[in-house]
């Protein structure tokens, strides 16, 4: 293992020592996730949703990441039906049968814990269930993808070879990211891709996996906000994200549901 330099793409090879702070970060990343499965109810706000995460964050004694990045003043993104990613939470009310994905990240320590998940309000059609499924099963195939000696473009193509076989499409115009005490950092982790190209993975290294699948065409638009992204064709849109580290024989999650409650219960 390298001793915390960076290879030729500028990506961060850290220390074993290093997966600890990690690990705390993403286990309270996921453990307020678990808890804002209760609020996701037909009727409930996402800003009421975004002021219990601001909360919770606060209770631990964390940092938000987002709250005030790129003059951003949410503890969440929360993503509404064809919201593809970024939504700011606020007044929208939610009704029954929508899908909504929840971003969180947080600051522990000086390590960035940074996770999204799928929740539904109320009771989902069948194609929201399905969309929600694949999209699930592409993330922990893009995992399954990572080990020292494989590519970034091996991680891509399990996601997109898998998506399109169910007949979506990945959103090519946001990707994963490399992460540690820093939010964003490379490598930039495309969800499709070609089987060994790209940058090679390498033990040490620190990144997110965050599929988004939309359920018709894989094209977004940003709205006037300058953050909220949508499907340009109206289509659903659903997404899940870990982070992860790199071992010797594959990657440890760091954001794991410390109740298995990471894929939702659909009702």
């Amino acid at each position: 293992m390298n001793d915390g330099s960076l290879t030729r793409e500028g990506i961060r090879i850290h220390q074993p020592g290093d997966f600890a702070g990690m690990h705390k970060a993403g286990a309270l990343a996921a453990q307020i996730l678990d808890e804002v499965g209760a609020l996701v109810q037909p009727g409930a706000t996402t800003g009421a949703i975004d002021d219990f995460i601001r909360n919770r964050v606060e209770e631990a004694g964390a940092t938000s990441a987002t709250i005030g990045y790129r003059g951003y003043q949410h503890a969440s993104c929360i993503s509404v039906n064809h919201v593809v990613c970024h939504g700011i939470p606020g007044e929208k009310v939610l009704k029954d049968g929508d899908i909504l994905n929840v971003d969180v990240t947080v600051i522990v320590d000086g390590w960035y814990g940074d996770s999204s998940r799928m929740y539904v309000a109320g009771t989902p059609s069948v194609k929201a269930r399905r969309l929600i499924q694949v999209t699930h099963d592409a993330l922990m195939k893009g995992i399954e993808a990572v080990r020292p000696g494989a590519t970034f473009g091996d991680i891509g193509w399990a996601i997109q070879e898998y998506a399109e076989g169910q007949r979506m499409s990945v959103v090519r115009d946001f990707c994963g990211h490399g992460l540690g005490r820093v939010f964003h950092a490379p490598p930039n982790v495309l969800h499709f891709g070609r089987p060994g190209k790209g940058p090679v993975i390498e033990e040490g290294m620190f990144f997110t996996i965050e599929p988004m699948i939309n359920l018709g065409r894989p094209e977004t638009k940003t709205l006037a906000d300058d953050w909220t992204a949508v499907t340009r064709d109206k289509s659903l849109s659903a997404q899940f994200e870990h982070s992860i580290g790199v071992t010797a024989s594959g990657a440890e999650i760091f954001t794991l549901s410390p109740t298995n409650k990471f894929y939702p219960e659909l009702g």
